[in-house]
């Protein structure tokens, strides 16, 4: 990574301060596959699932027993929040 931040980088880093302030646990590491434009959410390093869940949105939440450890987000950069969500509806899984 440059030493140098651009605009477009800073602006992007402080408008993710809130989302990442409220996320749900305190520890979390993500990584984005380009590539394959999968973004991964992981709640515990190793994350050792034993089962996997996927949704018909292409998300896929990863559990080892009942704990969920990480989210996969297929097609990532297409994403958008869901209007559910939007309207404050409780998501299950």
């Amino acid at each position: 990574m440059e030493k140098t931040i651009t605009s477009e980088t800073y602006r992007s880093v402080f408008q993710a301060i809130p989302l990442l302030i409220d996320f749900p646990v305190q520890r979390f590491w993500v990584d984005y596959d380009r590539e394959a434009d999968v973004l991964y959410i992981s709640f515990q390093r190793p994350q050792k699932a034993t089962d996997t869940e996927m949704t018909d949105e292409g998300i896929l939440f990863r559990y080892q027993g009942k704990q969920l450890v990480g989210i996969t987000i297929l097609d990532a950069s297409t994403r958008s929040l869901p209007e559910s969500v939007n309207s404050g509806t409780r998501i299950g899984v």
